[in-house]
């Protein structure tokens, strides 16, 4: 705030310009003291802004609506990851990119692998109780930790440690942060757990592009079915994408969903050979632009609950 006294004799028109000049510039110096953090995609991204609050800039390297699967970096990329405080990469095979170019940067900042702590799943050819067999390739490990909403929590005290580690003076603010958000993200978890349990267990099918749900499925009692494994890098062969018809088929899965990211072209051959409706779109990979129904981490899981329920609940009347 300037406070111009009228009554200074020293000071002029000309000194009252410059001061009240300078003074509007305090709030860009300020804001550009924050703690430049990078992530790798749009969902991590979220979580740590909701984390870091005011003390924090957060860039996500990858656009909303944008695969991450197989990003290639641009120049762009290298110069922001390099003056970084912190760069945050989610792990489990998703972004190694982002761990790579960290390294060639020479960014001498903090490296965080956000889902540290969480237990992996396997990709869908070792999935427990999914009942699907492609002969795509597989990968070791899951990385879409998120779809569980009791991961997300692991991400957002992996963030609040580590902007504590480079921020040691915002470390109550990181911490009250994250407990708030963990709260929103409890109810989130509890929402999601009794909205689902009134759906019939036999309509528990979830059929997608890709192998992205298997956290979701396992924490809230969906069998998953996926058409692709968990990365776009490794196509269904079609003899793999024959089984899921006949299945979609022999079991009456009712609804199929296309994803966010992905052409839909493959879901709506599977969607009309095999008896089935497109459901809606599901966001698996990476949130809405701010206009659109997933802003943000919770928007997400939101929409896509109730676009499941619209598409798996029986009809009536």
């Amino acid at each position: 705030m300037c406070s111009i006294n009228e009554k200074t004799p020293w000071r002029t028109p000309f000194h009252a310009l410059l001061i009240c000049l300078l003074c509007a510039l305090v709030p860009a110096s300020a804001a550009a003291e924050r703690i430049q953090v990078v992530a790798s995609f749009s969902i991590l991204a979220d979580l740590a802004r909701h984390v870091g609050g005011e003390r924090v800039t957060v860039t996500a390297l990858i656009a909303p609506d944008t695969d991450a699967h197989g990003y290639q970096p641009r120049p762009s990329d290298a110069r922001l990851v390099r003056d970084a405080r912190l760069v945050l990469a989610n792990g489990l095979g998703f972004d190694p990119w982002i761990e790579r170019l960290a390294r060639s940067t020479g960014h001498d900042g903090n490296l965080v692998i956000a889902t540290d702590g969480i237990e992996p799943l396997e990709d869908s050819g070792t999935h427990q109780g999914h009942g699907h067999d492609h002969d795509h390739a597989h990968g070791p490990l899951d990385p879409h930790a998120w779809q569980d909403v009791a991961n997300a929590q692991v991400y957002v005290r992996n963030i609040a440690a580590a902007l504590a580690r480079v921020d040691s003076e915002g470390t109550a603010v990181y911490a009250d942060n994250a407990a708030r958000y963990a709260e929103r993200l409890r109810q989130l978890d509890d929402e999601i757990r009794s909205t689902l349990s009134t759906l019939p267990i036999s309509r528990r099918k979830l059929v997608t592009s890709h192998d992205a749900f298997g956290y979701f499925g396992k924490a809230y009692g969906m069998r998953v079915l996926p058409a692709a494994g968990v990365s776009y890098e490794s196509e269904p062969s079609a003899a793999g994408i024959a089984r899921l018809i006949r299945q979609v088929r022999r079991e009456k899965v009712p609804v199929v969903f296309v994803e966010n990211i992905s052409d839909p072209r493959l879901i709506e051959r599977i969607a009309h050979e095999g008896g089935a409706k497109v459901g809606g779109k599901l966001y698996s990979d990476a949130l809405s632009g701010p206009d659109g129904p997933a802003p943000t981490y919770i928007d997400m899981m939101r929409f896509n609950l109730d676009t499941l329920m619209k598409g798996l609940l029986p009809e009536t009347g």
